[in-house]
């Protein structure tokens, strides 16, 4: 594969690169820039921070579990492109010399860059902006007052003109496929949605990459070969979210950080959901699309879209349907998607905001849930009309509770309800026992979301970080 970009300044042309060599490993062992280091190998600790510019902006990302062809027509900025060209310290590393705020200097650049991309955005919630990035020996304290105190500096002028660089230029030139040859792995950079459903039908049991969040740790840890892939980067009509009278309409390949940004008004507590789903650079590579077709029992959006009512637009070739969203998930490992067929959009019906999402996990941050139950009810007055009631990790797949919804439906809004509600959930979950919780502390986690759903409808403080003793 030939792939064109940009890397600190200086124009990059690859020839005959193997396309699922990560951006970290060629950086490392080819480039000899070992600035960027490799921790946990699965976009967990953020010492392979990198920050990507493209026409859309400049955004913090793990080179440790992100492809060559997702960085080709863009700007890849390293820890060795922060300084200025005359050796300069960007404002973020003299503030951290000042603040002291390393000590090993191992998480150091990842850091740096990190803050350097919040620092180029204006983005000053440091607490959110550095949750992907690890430190066992400095303590943050330090880091944090680091990224406070160059907050207010100029953004140096070298990485004021990334962006300025991309029209135009061999550097934004897409990746060139490969030529399919005889035996060999058919890989496809579609720059459409039809070119992808064309290829995909060619080729239906091919891996299809979008953030390679996931699939980034197939090849990282599993050493798994991959076959036939597809990279979906370039498919730009896959991208973005609309609206309508009726519905939001997101595109698959969007990912987490915009749909957080578009869904914080409609549906506040599913967006304080989206912002715990990683760190701030695993969301700006997953996609919607990716998190709902990857199909995981534990994946945190399909719970609060299935309470929600989503719809799930899918294509094979030319044909398009549309099925709810939790008709999708049939069994663990098994969705309702045809061969050749992926997940185009997902449409979320207009409506009160009545959702709220409860994910439980060990660390706040960026930690798979042990359980997430997302619950939304229609009220008549004191009387529940409709019940939704979602929940992951409880299966094996994301499903709604059935019985607990019954229980509801027809009666007041009262604590009295929702105990009978909880009891009637002990018939729609048999959850498993694994490293994250039991199965008891599974089922009773997810029954006491209903209690927790009465008092957060009532305005109590129910939110761990706001409640104290």
């Amino acid at each position: 594969m030939d792939i064109t970009f940009l890397l600190n300044g200086d124009p990059v042309s690859l020839t005959d690169v193997s396309p699922t060599t990560t951006l970290l490993d060629w950086l490392r062992e080819s480039r000899g820039l070992t600035g960027t280091k490799e921790g946990c190998n699965e976009g967990d600790c953020g010492a392979c921070t990198v920050m990507i510019t493209d026409a859309e902006g400049s955004r913090s990302l793990n080179g440790c579990i992100l492809f060559l062809p997702q960085i080709a027509g863009k700007h890849v900025t390293t820890v060795e492109g922060i300084a200025g060209p005359d050796g300069t310290l960007h404002p973020v590393q003299q503030a951290m010399v000042d603040h002291h705020g390393s000590q090993c200097g191992f998480c150091t650049p990842g850091f740096v860059v990190s803050m350097a991309c919040a620092h180029l955005n204006g983005a000053t919630d440091h607490d959110v902006q550095l949750a992907g990035n690890l430190c066992r020996c400095t303590g943050y304290a330090p880091i944090i007052r680091a990224a406070d105190a160059a907050a207010d500096a100029p953004v140096p002028a070298h990485l004021l003109s990334l962006a300025k660089t991309l029209p135009g230029g061999p550097e934004a030139a897409p990746p060139k496929s490969p030529t399919d040859t005889q035996g060999a792995p058919s890989v496809c950079v579609p720059d459409s949605a039809d070119a992808l459903a064309e290829w995909y039908a060619a080729h239906p049991n091919a891996t299809l990459i979008a953030g390679a969040t996931d699939v980034g740790l197939w090849v990282t840890k599993q050493f798994r070969d991959l076959g036939d892939i597809a990279f979906l980067n370039q498919c730009a009509d896959l991208r973005g979210i609309s609206e309508d009278d009726t519905a939001l309409h997101i595109g698959a390949m969007t990912n987490l950080n915009v749909v957080e940004a578009a869904i914080a008004q409609r549906h506040p507590s599913f967006a304080a959901m989206i912002r715990r789903y990683g760190s701030v650079q695993v969301r700006n590579a997953a996609t919607l699309g990716g998190n709902i077709a990857n199909g995981s029992p534990i994946g945190d959006s399909p719970p609060a879209l299935i309470a929600l009512g989503a719809q799930l637009h899918l294509r094979q070739g030319d044909a398009r349907r549309k099925i709810a969203l939790e008709d999708f998930f049939i069994s663990y490992g098994q969705q309702d998607r045809r061969p050749g067929e992926f997940v185009e959009a997902i449409s979320i019906p207009k409506g009160p905001d009545t959702l709220r999402c409860y994910k439980l996990s060990k660390r706040f941050d960026q930690d798979i849930s042990a359980v997430c139950g997302c619950l939304a009810l229609d009220l008549d007055g004191p009387t529940i009309t409709a019940a939704r009631l979602a929940y992951g990790g409880m299966a094996g797949t994301p499903m709604r509770a059935g019985q607990a919804e019954a229980a509801l439906v027809g009666h007041p809004f009262t604590e009295d309800t929702m105990r009978a509600s909880m009891a009637a959930m002990a018939q729609d979950f048999t959850p498993l026992s694994d490293m994250r919780a039991s199965a008891s502390y599974r089922l009773k986690t997810a029954q006491n979301m209903l209690l927790r759903y009465l008092h957060d409808m009532a305005g109590d403080l129910t939110d761990v970080q706001q409640v104290t003793a």
